[in-house]
C-alpha cells in the first residue's frame, strides 16, 4: 500500500489535523469550491466528526443527499452485498436491482401506464435527459408554425452546471463564463402567473415559436428555499397541456421524502393535484451513493428518447440501484415521511418561537427549510453555527438553509433551535458570502 493510502486508511488518519489535511487539499484538488470549512472523517446518524475530533450535528446532509444520515446499517449492508455479487454491467444488460428500482419509483410517483425511468448518476444528468426530451418535443404544436422551439425556466432556478442544465439556470455569474449556451431558453419571473400566460400567448408563439417545455422546481432550493405560489403549478399544467408542452418538475432537491411526501408535487398545497410529464431526481435517492433518475410520465413522454438517442455508462448500475432500493425501503419501513413532517414542524416552530431579533421567520416544507434573517449576515451565522457544532448553509446573503437527514430527531431539532435562539452577529459585521449556492451538482 502506498504512503498516501496508508495516511488515509491507516492509523495516520487519526493523527492528521484539519489544518494538515487542508494544506494537502490545496495542492491536490482543483480550486472550484474554495478551501474546505472542515475535513470530515466519519459520521453516524445525524452527526459527523472532523479530523480534530470535533462533533457536529449535520443540518445539511451533504446538501439534501444523506437521507438516512451517515453509516446507516441497512444502506451500507445493501451496498456491500450488491458489490459482493455484481458491481457493474454495461447497458447491454439489465439487473434485478435496476428493474426493481425503476418499478418502485414509478409506483411511488403514481405514474400512469406506459411511464418509464432513465437512470443517471446525478441531478445535473437527470436534467440533461429532460432537456433532450424537450428538444425532441418540437413538432406538431397547435399553431406553432414550425414547431415548439422554446424551453421556459424560472428566474432563481438552479438545475445544474453542465451546459444544458446551465442553460436552464438563470444566474448570470454561473452562465456568463461559459456562453454561448444551448439556445432557445427563456427565463420568466419567479411565480409570476401573468408572465407565464404571456409566454404561452398566441402573440408570443407567433413571434418566438411554440413552447416545448416548462422546467420548474416546486421549491427553489438554491434561491433560498422559495416555494412556488399556491396554484402556480396547476396553472402551469393547464397551459402546458393545452400547448402540447412538457411540464418538467426538477425534484432533485425536493424529492425522496425531503418535504414530507415522496415528491413535493404530491402535496396538495404545492402541486394542486397535477400530474407532470417529467420529474428529475437525485440527491437523497441513493442515501449518499450517487444515483439520479428521470421519470417520464405516460407513453408520450417515455417515447421521446428512442434507442441510441441517449445513454450512460454508470447510470442505474447494480450498486447504485441497490442503494436506491435500500433508501426507499428504510424511509417506508421506519415511517420517515411522518418523521420529516413532525420534526420539520418542531424545527420551524421552535426557531420562530424563540424570538431572536436576527430571525425574521422560517419558510419551506418538511426538512427543507430556510431561516430568513433580518440582515444580510448569513455567512457569519453559518460560521458561528459551525463553531457551535452545527453544519448549515448560507444559501443567500440573508438566509440559512437547513436540509438535515430525514432521521433527525425532535431533540436534535430542538438543539438546533436553541442555537438560532441565541446566535448574535455584531451590527458592524458584513456578510462576506459571494458564492453560497450549490457546489455538488
Amino acid at each position: 500500500m502506498s504512503d498516501t493510502l496508508q495516511s488515509v486508511s491507516g492509523g495516520a488518519l487519526a493523527d492528521a489535523s484539519n489544518a494538515a489535511w487542508t494544506e494537502r487539499y490545496t495542492h491536490a484538488v482543483m480550486d472550484t469550491f474554495g478551501p474546505p470549512q472542515r475535513v470530515l472523517v466519519r459520521g453516524e446518524g445525524a452527526y459527523v466528526w472532523d479530523a480534530d475530533g470535533r462533533r457536529y450535528l449535520d443540518l445539511l446532509a451533504g446538501i439534501a443527499v444523506n437521507a438516512l444520515g451517515h453509516a446507516h446499517p441497512t444502506l451500507t449492508a445493501a451496498i456491500s452485498a450488491q458489490l459482493g455479487t455484481l458491481g457493474h454491467v454495461s447497458n447491454f444488460f439489465a439487473t434485478p436491482t435496476q428493474i426493481g428500482l425503476a418499478e418502485r419509483l414509478l409506483h411511488l410517483a403514481g405514474a400512469p401506464d406506459g411511464s418509464r425511468v432513465f437512470f443517471t448518476n446525478s441531478g445535473t444528468e437527470a436534467v440533461e435527459a429532460a432537456f433532450k426530451m424537450a428538444r425532441r418535443n418540437r413538432s406538431d404544436g397547435p399553431g406553432d408554425d414550425g414547431g415548439r422551439t422554446r424551453v421556459l425556466a424560472l428566474e432563481g432556478g438552479f438545475h445544474g452546471r453542465s451546459m444544458g442544465a446551465l442553460a436552464l439556470t438563470a444566474k448570470a455569474a454561473y452562465r456568463e463564463p461559459f456562453e454561448p449556451l444551448p439556445g432557445g431558453v427563456e427565463h420568466l419571473p419567479f411565480g409570476d402567473a401573468a408572465a407565464l400566460d404571456e409566454a404561452f400567448s398566441p402573440a408570443a408563439v407567433a413571434e418566438r415559436g411554440g413552447v416545448a417545455a416548462l422546467v420548474v422546481e416546486p421549491l427553489q432550493g438554491e434561491a433560498g428555499v422559495r416555494p412556488l405560489p399556491p396554484g402556480y403549478l396547476a396553472h402551469a399544467r393547464r397551459l402546458t397541456a393545452d400547448a402540447g408542452a412538457l411540464l418538467v418538475l426538477d425534484e432533485v432537491q425536493t424529492g425522496v421524502g425531503r418535504t414530507g411526501s415522496w415528491f413535493a408535487f404530491q402535496q396538495p398545497e404545492v402541486g394542486g393535484g397535477v400530474v407532470p410529464d417529467v420529474v428529475t431526481l437525485a440527491k437523497g435517492l441513493g442515501g449518499g451513493f450517487p444515483v439520479g433518475a428521470t421519470i417520464a410520465f405516460g407513453e408520450r413522454a417515455a417515447r421521446l428518447l428512442g434507442r441510441g438517442q441517449h445513454g450512460t455508462t454508470f447510470g442505474g448500475n447494480p450498486v447504485a440501484a441497490a442503494a436506491g432500493l435500500a433508501t426507499l425501503g428504510v424511509i417506508e419501513r421506519d415511517g420517515l415521511l411522518e418523521n420529516v413532517r413532525r420534526v420539520g414542524d418542531v424545527l420551524r416552530t421552535e426557531i420562530e418561537a424563540a424570538g431572536n431579533p436576527l430571525v425574521a421567520g422560517v419558510r419551506g416544507r418538511g426538512l427543507l427549510l430556510a431561516v430568513q434573517l433580518t440582515r444580510p449576515v448569513a455567512a457569519d451565522v453559518a460560521s458561528a453555527a459551525l463553531e457551535a457544532g452545527f453544519v448549515v448553509n448560507a444559501v443567500a446573503p440573508d438566509a440559512i438553509r437547513l436540509a438535515p437527514p430525514l432521521v433527525l430527531t425532535a431533540d436534535q431539532a430542538r438543539d438546533a433551535a436553541r442555537f438560532f435562539a441565541a446566535v448574535t452577529v455584531p451590527d458592524a459585521s458584513t456578510d462576506a458570502s459571494t458564492d453560497t449556492a450549490e457546489k455538488e451538482s
